[in-house]
């Protein structure tokens, strides 16, 4: 596709969305949701026509990997209140690596034989949608919980597990996918496991120096757009230092680097206009990134994906809520029983299972799947079943779960 297409199909599926921006509000429609009916109807009219959307693998695939998938992440780190972040960190830590991996795993299972198709849908390809459906994204309902008055704690167990199982799934989602994509190389556990540990590891040490790096120089410059430049540069050189050079994992670098830019421009600059600005600023950026995103997905879906791979999808609806319900109703209450962690009860671990959508990550993820592998359609019809479902089925029921629920008494 020539670059002047290109841009010119972006800007109108910005435009779109901007249109639809207050239907959304006014009709109570999921924004995201609707952005994929848009994507999908207009892709489908204009297919009836025999034209061509264009959007191909090649096409996009950059696109979500190196200018998206950053952009999510930083500004996630970025707006999170990171005091209470670290107050519940054990907590937040145990949830977002163990059980989330523990959620891999049971989601791989249940879809591996589920789908009961070896040749045609091997283990690894369970491991790898196990390992893209394992990251959740709450920010759907985190604005309606705030509303309506949810403890600040409940709100950050679910802000801050999505910020951590993001990096996670993504560094178990690119392990598994190197696999699949190296198939004559010899798997070891032992290997996986280390090499999950110093990617993860090492993608925080590189997030810490360019983020230290960056706060220095964030200091020198006083300029609002100054600093809203600096973050944009530290969130895209952390991510490419770790992920392209160093082959550690660039999520937990732009992640860490977040932390560490937000720690300055909200505490140095807390008293002035700059914060606001660069937070608008990282809003209008996730606004532009997620609108694309959900746009692509829609433009993405064709009918014969629901005609032909209904059943996978369905099993990976299934197998997602369990393998939540487990990591949920049964983590819970061990990482309760540590000292000095404070009881996760009942209401709120309800609340953390229905809260638990997948979204942006998720999509992202899917969409960046190589297509030679034989079984990349299946894999992401899977994940844009439960990505539909999350949309349309278990968000609008987090607000009457919510209401019936006694804040007063939760704790």
């Amino acid at each position: 596709m020539a670059i002047s297409t290109g841009l010119m199909l972006l800007a109108f599926m910005l435009l779109l969305a901007l249109l639809a921006k207050p239907l959304s509000e006014k009709y109570h429609i999921p924004f995201a949701g609707l952005l994929v009916v848009i994507g999908f109807v207009g892709s489908e009219i204009l297919i009836s026509f025999g034209g061509d959307t264009g959007i191909r693998y090649d096409s996009f695939h950059d696109l979500i990997l190196f200018v998206f998938l950053p952009l999510l992440i930083f500004e996630a780190a970025f707006k999170i209140d990171a005091k209470n972040l670290f107050k519940q960190l054990i907590v937040i830590l145990f949830f977002a690596i163990p059980v989330m991996l523990l959620s891999t795993c049971i989601a791989a299972v249940m879809i591996y034989y589920g789908i009961d198709h070896p040749t045609g849908f091997p283990w690894i390809a369970a491991l790898i949608t196990g390992a893209l459906l394992s990251a959740t994204d709450p920010v759907a309902v985190i604005e309606v919980m705030r509303k309506l008055g949810v403890p600040d704690r409940l709100c950050m167990l679910l802000d801050g597990e999505a910020l951590f199982n993001d990096a996670t799934s993504i560094v178990t989602f690119s392990i598994f996918l190197y696999i699949a994509q190296h198939p004559m190389e010899e798997v070891v556990v032992s290997d996986i496991v280390a090499r999950f540990f110093v990617v993860f590891l090492g993608g925080i040490i590189v997030g810490l120096i360019i983020g230290l790096g960056f706060l220095f120089l964030s200091r020198l410059l006083q300029e609002h757009v100054q600093q809203a430049i600096v973050t944009l540069i530290s969130a895209y050189a952390s991510y490419l230092l770790a992920e392209q050079w160093l082959h550690v994992s660039g999520v937990m670098a732009v992640l860490v680097t977040g932390l560490v830019m937000s720690r300055v421009i909200h505490h140095d600059f807390k008293e002035h206009n700059k914060a606001n600005f660069v937070d608008d600023f990282w809003t209008f950026n996730v606004y532009v990134a997620e609108a694309l995103m959900f746009l692509l997905m829609g433009v993405t879906i064709t009918v014969g994906m629901f005609i032909d791979n209904w059943l996978a999808m369905l099993i990976g609806i299934v197998a997602v809520l369990i393998a939540r319900a487990v990591g949920v109703f049964g983590g819970a209450p061990l990482i309760s029983l540590l000292p000095g962690v404070e009881r996760i009860s009942l209401s709120y671990q309800r609340i953390m299972f229905v809260g638990g959508l997948r979204g942006a990550i998720t999509l992202a993820l899917a969409l960046s799947l190589p297509t030679n592998l034989s079984y990349w359609w299946t894999v992401q019809s899977i994940a844009f079943g439960v990505v539909l479902f999350t949309l349309f089925v278990q968000a609008p029921i987090i607000s009457p779960l919510l209401k019936r629920q006694n804040f007063n008494s939760m704790s």
